[in-house]
């Protein structure tokens, strides 16, 4: 109970259900003030960072395959779930129960509907629908995992309401192109979006996983050596870069950790120690993040039974240097490789690899890509160098394809597990990702010689649109007269040929959107939901298709209405 004259806490974000395993889970929440948070006995005190306090609890003990349900207290008083809610109550479900594993996934999610103009003709919001979805089907057929990959905020295109609330705040009116500057101004982004009912009552019920990816911090983050030379001198940028990254350690990566990865988290363990002021801490990390990749890995592995997700840091930790350009530093991809190595030793069914950028992008666009990064290298510093940056720029030329190293050395990491290197070949290997603002699935043909099915799976957005431009551009990048044609160029450049090929198994699809894989043994299926309104201006989600993954059959996708 609160103290005499004391005003009850109040409970201002989540519960958000983060790090789930068979015996353990983690709730994070933001509060109004310093108190005391519990649920189920187990209980946590709250850290402030620039006035705002937060609290992730530590819930230990739970059974493997259990269902239970629970509540948040703070200060001895009960906030979650709300006595009226209309939605079911929140419960903590481990990995381990017979049936399916269910992992929902998407990316991409441009604020609320309800902060949104409604002249800007965004379609149906795919995470609140499904949410609203959910309420209405058994608990066996929920998710028991969501993957958010990428751009959970937009810190460079804002809704009207927050541009309004930073008029307030600056004294002075924001203009269209507004963007935030610093951690207090990133706080607005994500309780305008979390604070969306159904999809509050999502992140409290199903375990999410997330990445960032450039939007939180800043379009085209970390693009190349010279868009970095360009944006480090703007007077802005160090408390840009330091209240994003501090933010999105507080709101997204601190419930992507393990208990044990908490308790050998040295920023977790400062945090701890300065609870009524943990600001400097967060401050320091962020800024040596931003100057040494080295110094914080957001990378991380979740342990689902027969599935193993290994999350990739694709933005933070690249290598910008022209002639040695890497995704991922050396570190860093021999973390990702021993991981898999790993995952395959211990008998995993479905290899799971989450990144923000896709690994196989439409042939033509991949080309593109390479041909791009091949002048740039070739003529750095001269006239054509500086052209094809501008181009790279303009065009967002930067997802794996123009990281030709990387995109080369994932795929003989993936081949590697698909042929049972390292032991028996898991059934399938899943590159999730987003950012492209469609929907497709491709599936690599060659080498062919291999056991497990790879499959690119890309969705993307949860809450945005792609001009129609941009539509026609990713239809016209899986023709195959544009591959001829941006292979042709490609070959002119003398650009190194891959020994990779891979086939479009489903898509393009545009709209609002949410995947799903169904993980059952060794099977494995893709499910597709695109949102809309019916006759009745109702939304909902329509299924559009239903890919088999794992069977050693040629893929086939259902259509439905």
């Amino acid at each position: 109970m609160p103290l005499p004259g004391r005003e009850s806490p109040v409970l201002l974000l989540g519960p958000l259900l983060r790090h789930v395993d068979p015996v353990s889970a983690t709730v994070w929440v933001e509060t109004d003030r310093p108190c005391e948070v519990e649920v189920l006995g187990r209980s946590a005190r709250t850290f402030a960072v620039g006035g705002h306090h937060y609290a992730l609890v530590v819930v230990e003990g739970l059974e493997p395959g259990s269902t239970t349900p629970y509540q948040v207290h703070l200060d001895g008083q009960r906030v979650w779930p709300d006595a009226s809610s209309p939605f079911p109550p929140g419960r903590i479900r481990t990995p381990g129960r017979p049936g399916p594993f269910r992992i929902a996934f998407g990316s991409c999610r441009y604020a609320t509907p309800t902060t949104v103009d409604l002249d800007e003709g965004i379609p149906p919001d795919a995470l609140d629908t499904y949410a609203e979805q959910l309420t209405g089907q058994p608990e066996d057929e929920w998710p028991d995992a969501l993957v958010l990959l990428g751009d959970q905020v937009y810190a460079d295109e804002l809704t009207p309401a927050t541009r309004s609330w930073l008029s307030l705040r600056r004294g002075r009116p924001a203009p269209a192109d507004s963007q935030v500057a610093d951690f207090e101004e990133y706080t607005r982004l994500y309780a305008e979006s979390w604070s969306d009912p159904a999809v509050r009552w999502l992140l409290s019920t199903i375990p999410s996983s997330t990445v960032f990816d450039d939007h939180e911090m800043i379009d085209d983050w970390n693009t190349s050596a010279a868009w970095r030379r360009e944006v480090t001198r703007e007077p802005w940028w160090a408390d840009r870069i330091g209240g994003g990254l501090a933010s999105y350690w507080v709101y997204q990566h601190l419930g992507n950790l393990s208990p044990q990865e908490l308790a050998d988290n040295a920023t977790w363990r400062s945090v701890c120690e300065h609870r009524d002021d943990a600001g400097p801490a967060l401050w320091a990390m962020a800024e040596a993040a931003d100057a040494d990749p080295h110094s914080t890995r957001w990378s991380y592995v979740r342990h689902w039974g027969e599935a193993r997700l290994i999350v990739v840091d694709s933005r933070a930790g690249r290598v910008l240097d022209e002639r040695g350009r890497r995704m991922l530093d050396d570190d860093e991809f021999a973390w990702v490789e021993a991981a898999m190595r790993r995952a395959v030793d211990e008998g995993v069914e479905h290899l799971v690899l989450g990144t923000s950028l896709p690994w196989l992008l439409p042939h033509a666009i991949h080309e593109i890509e390479r041909w791009n990064e091949t002048l740039n290298v070739r003529h750095v510093g001269r006239p054509l160098g500086r052209l094809s940056e501008k181009l790279r720029q303009a065009a967002d030329l930067e997802h794996w394809a123009a990281f030709e190293d990387s995109f080369e050395r994932l795929g003989r990491a993936l081949v590697a597990v698909a042929r049972g290197e390292h032991g028996r070949a898991p059934a399938t290997a899943l590159v999730l990702s987003g950012d492209v603002h469609h929907a497709y699935a491709a599936e690599l043909v060659r080498p062919a010689d291999l056991t497990t099915r790879v499959h690119q799976l890309t969705v993307s957005p949860l809450h945005n649109q792609a001009p129609h431009p941009i539509q026609v551009g990713f239809r016209i990048g899986w023709s195959r007269w544009a591959r001829r044609l941006a292979s042709g160029v490609a070959r002119l450049a003398r650009v190194r040929p891959s020994e990779l090929d891979w086939a479009k198994a489903a898509g393009p699809y545009f709209g609002n959107q949410l995947g799903e894989l169904v993980l059952d043994g060794r099977e494995a299926r893709f499910r597709l939901f695109l949102s809309e309104r019916d006759g009745e201006g109702r939304e909902r989600l329509r299924e559009v298709a239903d890919l088999q993954l794992s069977a050693p059959v040629a893929a086939e996708v259902t259509g439905r209405r």
